[in-house]
């Protein structure tokens, strides 16, 4: 049945959700510096929908998809580039959220050309049986 809109206030996550969703997140990014494929898979749903920056640009669909996406980011980040989240806000209900954070995500080399580039990334989070859980990640870069 469909959310009545004069019950919009109930949708508001408590500061636990919050808590936890960006836990969550910090714990993830931490994972993606570390080139820790198991820690980067954790707490995604199986049936998750990503799109990325590098092909495919249909979007990666299914967590075996995903984790076959993240070697090749490793080998590349192995080379010295940082993974480092700038900001990320969050707004959560009861059993949904939505996520938005910038990266600062590149080689030494490419942040002394262009200090201000950042990865945007935006998470969509669903929670089931107490447990919140990526269900979409949409990576971007700005194209000038």
């Amino acid at each position: 049945m469909p959310q009545d809109y004069d019950d919009f206030d109930d949708l508001d996550a408590s500061d636990s959700d919050e808590a936890q969703i960006r836990a969550l997140i910090t714990g993830w990014a931490a994972a993606v510096h570390r080139g820790d494929l198991a820690g980067v898979i954790a707490d995604h749903a199986q049936d998750l929908v990503m799109f990325n920056v590098p092909a495919p640009h249909h979007g990666i669909r299914g967590l075996a998809a995903y984790r076959a996406a993240w070697p090749p980011f490793f080998e590349w980040q192995a080379q010295g580039a940082c993974f480092d989240i700038e900001s990320l806000d969050i707004a959560a209900g009861s059993d949904v959220a939505y996520a938005h954070a910038l990266v600062r995500c590149a080689t030494p080399e490419e942040l002394a050309q262009h200090p201000g580039f950042r990865l945007r990334l935006t998470f969509g989070l669903r929670k089931e049986r107490g447990r919140w859980l990526v269900a979409h990640e949409h990576h971007s870069f700005p194209h000038d």
